[in-house]
């Protein structure tokens, strides 16, 4: 028995592209260089200014994006909200620490408070006046993946429109320590958030299926899991008209595309490639099946599995 459709129904990013409000972005985005800056919205068309000044850069991000996915979908309120991250919330923890070092005595707690990886999920919920299911996931590179295959879960399970994102952000000292990270590329260092609406049926506005999310970590990849996880969705690499990879091609594919260069590195860097696939979909006709293979980490691999609404 085929598993039900799982359709993207609205999609919203901030990055150092010009993602946010742009449909069709992904014909014209160049790579990345080490001066790009993050390009931000109005975010005082999402967020209350009397929030938005006690807002770090990941939460902005995140409710925006939150915010704009609500919108696009057509809904009042998702039945869940599902975010992934590697880091969490850099800048309050960095303002945290600096306080435990400089200030004697009871500290402050607002920035201990802001400072958890739950914030982003939580600090949505509150935005949003949302009650129900609400969960972080943060398994490293792999943090996305995890996000996206529990939300798909629930969806599956009854709910209707699951918000599912990630977002992670930089700050100066991972220049200094992007050695102990692990990550495998040269490219810069960089903050984002992606959010997505992951819904049951299709009122019309999907852009995109999800086919299949797939992990793995603890170990180098190979080539055999890869071709496992296409022969279970009964494909061969040959199927795959696009690939957005992290800096290893897959062979017999159609056409690859390196996202690094373009979304720069953040843990969860695999949430652009996903909005870059289904802004692909959407855009041309000729593309129906996209494989986005995630291995920032020589030690994780994360595969997800996009096709076209009609495919």
């Amino acid at each position: 028995m085929s598993k039900p459709a799982l359709y993207l129904s609205a999609a919203s990013t901030i990055s150092h592209q010009p993602t946010f409000g742009h449909a069709g972005f992904s014909a014209a985005l160049v790579p990345l260089d080490a001066a790009s800056a993050l390009i931000s919205p109005d975010y005082k068309a999402y967020i209350d200014a009397g929030l938005l000044r006690r807002m770090s850069k990941i939460l902005r991000m995140s409710v925006a994006c939150a915010k704009d996915c609500v919108v696009q979908a057509g809904i009042e309120q998702p039945d869940a909200i599902v975010v992934g991250t590697g880091l969490g919330c850099l800048q309050d923890t960095e303002k945290f620490l600096n306080t435990a070092l400089t200030v004697e005595g009871l500290l402050p707690p607002t920035s201990f408070i802001q400072s958890t990886h739950n914030t982003m999920a939580g600090q949505i919920s509150l935005s949003l006046g949302n009650h129900g299911y609400n969960m972080t996931h943060t398994q490293n590179t792999l943090s996305f993946e995890h996000a996206l295959f529990d939300a798909a879960m629930l969806v599956r399970e009854g709910d209707s429109h699951v918000l599912v994102g990630a977002a992670d952000e930089h700050i100066d000292i991972l220049n200094d320590i992007a050695d102990r990270l692990a990550f495998e590329t040269p490219v810069p260092l960089t903050s984002a958030a992606s959010f997505f609406i992951l819904s049951g049926t299709n009122a019309g506005n999907a852009a995109a299926r999800l086919a299949d999310v797939y992990t793995s970590g603890g170990a180098e990849y190979g080539q055999e899991e890869i071709d496992a996880f296409l022969d279970r969705n009964g494909m061969q690499i040959g199927d795959i008209d696009l690939v957005l990879h992290t800096g290893n091609p897959l062979s017999g594919a159609r056409q690859n595309t390196g996202y690094l260069p373009l979304a720069g590195i953040y843990p969860t860097a695999s949430a652009f490639a996903l909005h870059y696939a289904v802004d692909v979909l959407a855009a041309n006709g000729g593309v129906r099946n996209v494989l986005i293979v995630n291995a920032l980490r020589k030690t994780n691999l994360g595969l997800t599995l996009l096709k076209a609404v009609e495919a």
